[in-house]
C-alpha cells in the first residue's frame, strides 16, 4: 500500500469545562500540537464546547448552532492547520433540550454531522432529561486519504449494530468522541468495547475521552485486530497513529467476517413516547 494513502490521526484527550472560551483555547492548543506532528485528522472528546457536572439548565444557554462560535473556530483552526477536526458539542435542540452532536470540520466547514442516537440513560444517569435524541438517519462518514471515517459517540459503543451500520457504509475507521463516566468496571468496559468494535468490524477505532476524575481517560487508537497502537493515560494530551488502509484490507482478507455474516442491520422504527 502506498504510504501516501495512510492517514496520520490524532486523538486528543482533555476535560472540557463550563468556560466555553477556555475550551476553545484548549482545543486550539491540542489541534496545533497534533498538526505540528503531521496529523491530518484530530479527534476531540464529547461536549468539547461546554460541559458541566451535573447537568443543569446552563446546557440550553450554552448550546450553539452549527454556524456558532465553536464550529466557526474549528473551521478557522482547520484552515490554519490543514486538518480535519472531529469534536462533540452541545447543539441547540427543541423545547429547552439540546443535541449531543459530533461534527467533522475542515476549512470548508462541517463535512459530516452526527447527532447522538443512544442516550445515556444507564448507570443511574438520565441524559434524556436534558438531551434530544438524534434520528436514525444515514450513517455519517467522510473520506481523508485512503480512509473512510464514520462518526459515533460514547454510549453508542454498547450497541454493536452502530458500528456495523458504519462498516456497511464503507467506514474503515470509527471516530468516538466520549465522556465515559468513571465507575466500577467502567475502565474495563471502555477498553473491551473499543477493542470489540474494532475486531468485529475489522476497522480502526479512534476514541477520545475526558480524563479523570469524571472520565476514565485512556483515549486511544485501536487497530482492526483490536490492538491499541497509540494512547493517552489519565491526563491531558494527544496520541498519534497512522491509519493504514492496506492493513484493513489485509485483515479483512484473512478474516472475512463482514462478508460471511448472515444478518443485516436495519433501523428501528420510532415507537410512541420515544
Amino acid at each position: 500500500m502506498n504510504v501516501d494513502s495512510r492517514v496520520l490521526t490524532a486523538v486528543a484527550q482533555f476535560g472540557p469545562t463550563a468556560d466555553s472560551a477556555a475550551n476553545r483555547r484548549r482545543v486550539a492548543e491540542l489541534v496545533r500540537s497534533a498538526a505540528t506532528q503531521g496529523a491530518r485528522v484530530v479527534v476531540l472528546p464529547e461536549y468539547s464546547n461546554y460541559f458541566i457536572d451535573p447537568f443543569d439548565a446552563s446546557l440550553d444557554a450554552h448550546a450553539e448552532t452549527l454556524d456558532g462560535p465553536f464550529v466557526s473556530a474549528l473551521q478557522q483552526l482547520a484552515a490554519q492547520t490543514r486538518t480535519c477536526i472531529v469534536a462533540g458539542l452541545l447543539e441547540r435542540g427543541d423545547a429547552h433540550r439540546v443535541r449531543n452532536t459530533v461534527v467533522a470540520v475542515t476549512e470548508a466547514g462541517p463535512i459530516a454531522v452526527y447527532r447522538k442516537i443512544h442516550l445515556y440513560d444507564a448507570f443511574g444517569q438520565r441524559e434524556s432529561d436534558w438531551i434530544q435524541a438524534g434520528e436514525t438517519t444515514q450513517p455519517q462518514t467522510f473520506v481523508v486519504g485512503g480512509i473512510r471515517f464514520g462518526l459515533m459517540t460514547c454510549y453508542d459503543l454498547r450497541f454493536p449494530e452502530m458500528g456495523r451500520i458504519l462498516a456497511d457504509a464503507g467506514a474503515t475507521a470509527f471516530l468516538v468522541p466520549a465522556e465515559w463516566v468513571r465507575g466500577p468496571l467502567k475502565e474495563h468496559h471502555w477498553q473491551t468495547l473499543l477493542q470489540a468494535r474494532a475486531i468485529e468490524n475489522t476497522a480502526y477505532v479512534v476514541a477520545a475521552d475526558h480524563p479523570p476524575p469524571l472520565g476514565v481517560g485512556l483515549s486511544g487508537v485501536i487497530d482492526p485486530q483490536g490492538v491499541t497502537v497509540a494512547g493517552v493515560g489519565s491526563g491531558t494530551g494527544i496520541a498519534l497513529a497512522h491509519l493504514d488502509p492496506g492493513l484493513v484490507a489485509g485483515v479483512r482478507e484473512q478474516n472475512p467476517a463482514l462478508r460471511l455474516r448472515r444478518f443485516r442491520v436495519i433501523a428501528d422504527s420510532p415507537q410512541p413516547g420515544r
